[in-house]
């Protein structure tokens, strides 16, 4: 296997490559104003291993993989084109109303809370650029007032000389009969023909989001259209960089649903949070292979620390309709959950509590952490965690990254020693505790809040600073056992590389499986059958047209089943792909019976207010060759720690004075080492910190274990 894989992060970009046997790390910091320039300097890092050529080892690859968050950035900077959509009649304020709830989402919940100082989001549409059409069709979809075609020719020639760079159409019901907004399609190309308006493009909201909930459909088509332009021409230019290279084949793009796709088959609203979520994919590929069993994976990068469920009974954890910047979705997308916790975070005094708050703002790569001497002022975790002494100023980022320990301890200074009345060391200390304390707290919180304890997992850490901070997040979380996985600095570009070829459809239901008022159970097989069928076949037509074999293609059926009109969903992956008799309700109930009752307790289960399906969902996907892990369980068998490259003095949360600590380099890697601390590990691609009370344990692959005492 030759592959490269890439995840371009807010302030490194990771290169991870397969090159047949040897896996290796590439990593460069992230140049936001041309990616291509952050991607070939982390490839040629990693080319320089291999001792190959950039251009040798990409005319050799079988594919380059892309995880990006050039969308979020998107987002974030409000660049994107201008919009016009088109509703039906008397929905023209269902997406500036929100919901009602537009001031709140995507905010802190402290700040949810506020409602007298609530101020809504810049809208993406301005309202001017909404448009009403005469049509209608009702909840079953019955045509109730015919398309008006003329009104729709004269709505688009009004957004047009608008100024509208994107069309959206968002008609009522139409995933349940989208022929109107299939036809006004047809209207804009006979009225505009694309040699006479270039690249305008126009998104239909069906072909987007396939459940119902007008607001979320219609943001999600909106966000999809605003996205369009910028991932178009940011990723086109990726792709000729690799055309430039020798690289001949499609360009490969991580999904936020857990799979991937060619370029030419990915919408830009599938690549928001694509980087995290190839995290959790790795982490699920490393959770069987190495037997970890449940796993909860974190990854501290520069900018956030993200938080994913991997259950070992294969269960997938989406956010149903997820929050993307400020906007309610309507997209499958595997759940995470980001707390602005990385390196570059900025700590800043909290006069409420006389104490540090850190992020969510991040100091990223440009100007970065003040260390950095690129420019930042503002004193950030990283800051903190030299001026403590764990980081090697010459050697960080394998040296690329020169830091400088005077602009660090200058702006904790200037920013909040005196504010605190404490010295910088008291202060750093207060920045790693609080930091420890925050992505803690949303570990614990994560699992509880979904009926799981973190005592029953494994708890990845991986990321740049993922393993720096390991030990001080397991004594915040009361835990006594955190593995480091394999590849820890570059994992979610690891897990970039190991996603299958997929695609998700689903689509929204009312499937009572039993009716307690009546005391029936579901009977209409062939309705079901025939909606299975229909998911899969636009996820094999998906796969088809990307040059994929119809005999490698696979299915899973994924149903979100509640009981009665509880809030909570659970999502249940059935081996029963079709119902054909009374016993397979059966037995899907009884398999979501135990799902839930294994999460929430036994004797939770209230099948007597009734069992009913909201989504049916199908992933159509081809299996991908992987990269190989090995198991990672300790064996008992151990070896002395190497002889120390060198001591520094460290300064550790509760204890008062600076401690003598042995620093050890890339030999303290090998298998079944062991160390005890307080010690450092610094290898080219990360620094371990063993905390003192804490054991070190090398496991194979470069794997590392950290055990309390």
């Amino acid at each position: 296997m030759k592959r490269v894989s890439v995840d371009i992060g807010g302030t490194f970009t990771d290169c991870f490559v397969a090159w047949e046997n040897r896996y290796v790390e590439g990593k460069a910091l992230t140049t936001h104003h041309n990616l291509a320039l952050g991607f070939n300097a982390a490839l040629a890092d990693a080319c320089k291993q291999l001792d190959v050529e950039n251009t040798t080892l990409l005319s050799q690859v079988d594919s380059v993989r892309y995880s990006t968050t050039l969308g979020t950035n998107a987002l974030i900077e409000r660049k994107g084109p201008r919009i016009g959509v088109l509703v039906t009649t008397g929905f023209k304020s269902t997406i500036p109303l929100s919901r009602a709830r537009g001031y709140g989402e995507g905010l802190p919940e402290s700040e949810q809370m506020d409602i007298p100082n609530a101020v809504r989001p810049q809208p993406i549409v301005p309202i001017p650029m909404i448009r009403e059409v005469r049509e209608r069709v009702d909840y079953l979809g019955k045509v109730f007032w015919a398309l008006d075609e003329e009104d729709v020719r004269l709505r688009i020639r009004e957004l047009v000389d608008a100024g509208a760079e994107a069309l959206v159409v968002m008609f009522t019901n139409s995933v349940v009969n989208p022929a109107h907004e299939l036809r006004v399609r047809e209207i804009f190309l006979e009225e505009y023909p694309a040699h006479l308006l270039g690249a305008i493009p126009m998104l239909l909201s069906h072909q987007v989001a396939g459940r119902k909930g007008e607001y979320a459909r219609g943001t999600s088509t909106i966000m999809d259209a605003f996205l369009h332009q910028t991932m178009y021409h940011g990723l086109g230019t990726l792709e000729l960089n690799l055309r430039a290279q020798g690289y001949n084949k499609p360009m490969l793009v991580s999904h936020n649903s857990g799979g991937m796709a060619q370029l030419n088959s990915t919408d830009a609203l599938q690549t928001v949070h694509s980087g995290p979520v190839s995290g959790v994919a790795a982490s699920e590929h490393l959770a069987a292979a190495a037997e970890l069993g449940n796993v909860v994976a974190t990854d501290m990068g520069g900018t956030s620390f993200d938080i994913g469920i991997v259950d070992q009974g294969g269960v997938k954890h989406y956010d149903f309709n997820p929050v993307i910047d400020r906007w309610l979705v309507s997209i499958p997308m595997v759940h995470l959950v980001t707390l602005g916790a990385g390196g570059g975070s900025i700590a800043r005094f909290d006069r409420l509590f006389n104490s540090v708050e850190i992020g969510p703002q991040s100091a990223g790569s440009d100007p970065g952490p003040a260390c950095y001497d690129r420019g930042g002022l503002k004193p950030t975790v990283t800051d903190a965690d030299l001026v403590l002494g764990y980081l090697d100023p010459k050697n960080y980022a394998n040296g690329r990254i020169p830091l400088n320990p005077k602009r660090a301890k200058q702006a904790i200074e200037d920013h909040l020693c005196d504010e605190l009345d404490m010295n910088v060391i008291e202060t750093a200390k207060l920045i790693k505790r609080n930091v420890d304390a925050n992505m803690a707290n949303g570990i614990a919180t994560e699992l509880r809040t979904r009926g799981y304890e973190p005592r029953d997992f494994t708890i990845l850490a991986y990321g740049g600073n993922g393993p720096l901070h390991a030990c001080g997040i397991a004594n915040a979380l009361g835990v006594s056992k955190i593995l480091a996985p394999p590849y820890s600095s570059t994992f979610s570009a690891c897990g970039a590389g190991n996603v299958n070829q997929m695609h998700i459809h689903e689509m929204s239901t009312w499937t009572v499986l039993f009716n307690p008022a009546t005391k029936s159970f579901f009977s209409d097989y062939e309705t079901f059958n025939r909606d299975v069928e229909e998911l899969e076949r636009r996820g094999r037509e998906d796969l088809l047209r990307q040059g994929m074999q119809a005999g490698d293609i696979r299915y899973r059926l994924e149903l979100d089943m509640r009981y009665g009109n509880q809030r909570v969903q659970t999502a249940v992956v059935t081996p029963l792909n079709r119902l054909h008799a009374q016993r397979d309700v059966l037995a899907l109930m009884d398999q979501f019976h135990k799902s839930y009752g294994a999460r929430f307790g036994e004797g939770s289960q209230s099948p007597e207010t009734g069992v009913r399906i909201n989504t049916v969902r199908v992933c159509a996907y081809v299996e991908q060759p992987k990269v190989r892990f090995s198991k990672l369980k300790l064996n008992g068998n151990t070896r002395p720690a190497p002889a120390p490259v060198g001591r520094r003095e460290c300064h550790f949360v509760g204890l008062p004075k600076a401690v003598d600590t042995p620093i050890y380099g890339e030999d303290a890697l090998a298998e079944g080492t062991q160390i005890e601390g307080p010690a450092i590990v610094t290898t080219r691609a990360t620094t371990y910190l063993v905390e003192p009370g804490w054991t070190y344990h090398a496991a194979a692959q470069g794997g590392v274990w950290f055990i309390r005492k």
